[in-house]
């Protein structure tokens, strides 16, 4: 009896181990669950759904590496598409090669985009880093336009207007994968996407993670304590570099063209959009912005030619309303989920929808009419609302537009008390709890 207690130990601490291990790496496990399923859940196992997955993998990389910069160590760059579009190109070029006979499989390509965004961070990072603030805000987007002008300037490298080009298929296939299915291309982002992830997480764990921290938070502080923040900046600096490189690598081999708008303002703004309507203050923050953000991108601009009107929108009411970003939102609701009281929580959020909802259809009406009267005359001023059509030449839709922004707004302000009783008695129940939980 003995014996079989003494081999069944040795098993019962393995088991123990590997249960502590995997709720230790709960939420890593769960994203990788995710990332091999979501490709096969109807609605994204279409070819159109794995190119939107792919898309907001390489968000994802982007804005976390965006992150590194603003919420990490405290830079507001207006060029970090620079990284981006200067990996990209790297990784196009790299391609090119494989294509024309380098024994070299298509998924080390991202690397040549990594190797370029780490260089160019190098490279430009020992600039701008030697200042913070708005000065070095001022000089990231002087870099942008800078080389942004030299794209058509250097056609050669660049390919001027119509970009550079190369196949993802012509090149040594890996156990046959030759990446010519966009699922295969998907899951070849996923991984890179999550090994990206990965070491960013690792890095704002670091000694050094903490030190960007300190230079964010009191950069007079940081160096009064022996370090030097210029070096700081400069380290962060170029390992966004890197990981924005990296990304350009993926948008590489997703789109196999790599062209001036890669480095352009547009995707600078974009990304700042991504990190801040996520939450820069978490590192869960980016990746829901860039998920969120690459959503209403796709989605939206097929239903309408306004789409960037939404979105600048939808970013100012985060703003305003949620500082900390969808992130921090979430978060917030954290310590009442468990309450009784959760339930009132929710069912006041049903009650402010309602009105919420109506509010919105005015604002969309009205925005609809006006961008076809403004930018679109030839289509003429009929046109389709949800499943009425109604004409922007007669005054009774701009009325009833405004009716509706009207009554919404006076509903939804009366909603505002429910709500806030209602977070008020959860509040109190998850400070109860916490407060019994705690040893007397």
């Amino acid at each position: 009896m003995n014996e079989t207690r003494a081999v069944a130990t040795p098993s019962t601490g393995a088991a123990g181990t590997a249960t502590r291990w995997a709720d230790r790496h709960k939420y890593w496990l769960a994203a990788i669950v995710a990332l091999l399923v979501l490709p096969h859940v109807p609605g994204l196992s279409s070819d159109f759904g794995r190119s939107l997955l792919s898309q907001m993998g390489i968000a994802v990389v982007f804005a976390l590496s965006f992150n590194v910069l603003l919420g990490q160590t405290g830079l507001l760059s207006f060029g970090h598409a620079v990284y981006f579009g200067l990996g990209g190109y790297a990784a196009i070029h790299f391609m090119r090669v494989i294509n024309h006979g380098l024994p070299l499989p298509v998924p080390l390509v991202p690397l040549a985009g990594a190797a370029a965004g780490l260089a160019c961070g190098v490279l430009f990072g020992s600039v701008t880093t030697r200042r913070a603030g708005t000065i070095f805000a001022l000089i990231t987007l002087g870099i942008g336009e800078l080389v942004y002008a030299a794209t058509f300037m250097l056609s050669a490298y660049f390919g001027g207007e119509e970009g550079i080009t190369a196949s993802r298929t012509r090149g040594p296939a890996v156990f046959g994968i030759d990446f010519g299915s966009q699922l295969q291309v998907y899951y070849l982002i996923a991984l890179w996407a999550l090994i990206a992830t990965m070491l960013m997480y690792a890095f704002v764990r670091t000694p050094l993670g903490r030190v960007c921290n300190a230079v964010r938070d009191n950069p007079e502080r940081a160096e009064f304590t022996g370090y030097n923040p210029q070096r700081v900046r400069f380290l962060a600096f170029s390992v966004a570099g890197l990981f924005a490189g990296l990304a350009g690598g993926l948008h590489a081999i997703n789109y196999e063209i790599v062209a001036a708008d890669s480095v352009s303002a547009l995707r600078s703004g974009t990304v700042l959009l991504m990190a801040y309507i996520g939450g820069v203050s978490r590192f869960v923050g980016p990746v829901i912005g860039a998920v969120v953000l690459t959503w209403l991108q796709v989605s939206l601009s097929g239903y309408t030619s306004a789409w960037l009107l939404y979105l600048g929108v939808f970013f100012i009411v985060t703003i305003l309303f949620a500082p900390s970003g969808l992130a921090g939102l979430i978060a917030m609701h954290r310590p009442i989920v468990r309450t009784r009281a959760f339930s009132r929580v929710l069912g006041a959020y049903v009650i402010a929808l309602a009105p919420a909802a109506v509010m919105a259809a005015g604002a969309v009406l009205l925005i609809e009419m006006s961008y076809r009267v403004a930018t679109q005359p030839e289509l003429g001023t009929r046109m389709r609302f949800t499943w009425i059509t109604v004409d922007a030449a007669s005054a009774w839709p701009w009325i009833t537009g405004t009716a509706l922004i009207a009554v919404g707004f006076v509903g939804f302000r009366k909603t505002w008390p429910v709500v806030a009783a209602a977070w008020g008695r959860a509040s109190e129940e998850s400070n109860a709890a916490i407060a019994s939980a705690q040893p007397r």
